[in-house]
């Protein structure tokens, strides 16, 4: 199953494991690359993953929000993330919801309260207290800007015990998340990638 050949169509009725693998295709395409990199963090790595690429992608953002979407707990009302990353994911698995009868409700997390105005974290739709919301994230590597969120929104007075992925990196993210008594499901782990990205070359 060929993205390039998949016209919005296809992509709105696949199935799911069809789906899947073409997102996984598009990923190792678009978004994996091996190489002498350093991270953001300042450690150097042998790959980078790029989800942006993917999430910005118009099909892909919108096999990303398919999969999300199906993966979601029952009674989740809401999805957010941190900026940047989660904002076209949260975006797309609300729209998708909305055409698939699954209404959900997009937050987006700042990193700092906004300057001006309510000073606010959290842009979107105000909630009752006690909704359900799901922490969406592109990458994850030791998990804690998805933490943030999480923090954020509990402050807020929401009900947050889950957060999915479109990649986990397997470098402590996980962990972290158990720890701090949290579910945790990604599309993807970093070494289906990389040997999905093999298996093309």
């Amino acid at each position: 199953m060929s993205t390039s050949s998949l016209s919005i169509t296809d992509l709105s009725t696949a199935n799911l494991d069809d789906l899947r693998q073409a997102l996984l295709d598009l990923l190792c395409e678009v978004a994996y690359k091996e190489g002498d990199f350093t991270l953001s963090s300042g450690k150097k790595s042998d790959y980078y993953i790029n989800g942006k690429q993917v999430t910005l992608h118009a099909q892909g953002g919108l096999m990303v929000a398919r999969l999300l979407l199906n993966m979601l707990p029952v009674g989740t009302v809401a999805v957010g993330g941190l900026t940047l990353g989660a904002d076209p994911m949260v975006s797309a698995i609300s729209i998708v919801g909305a055409y698939e009868n699954k209404p959900v409700t997009p937050l987006i997390i700042r990193k700092e309260a906004k300057g001006h105005g309510t000073r606010a974290y959290i842009e979107g739709p105000t909630l009752p207290a006690g909704s359900a919301i799901a922490i969406i994230e592109d990458v994850v590597t030791t998990g804690a800007s998805a933490l943030k969120a999480v923090e954020r929104l509990r402050d807020a007075g929401y009900v947050v015990n889950d957060i999915l992925a479109l990649v986990d990196r397997q470098q402590g993210g996980e962990e972290l998340y158990e720890k701090e008594g949290l579910s945790f499901k990604p599309i993807f782990t970093i070494e289906e990638v990389k040997a999905n990205w093999r298996a093309q070359r």
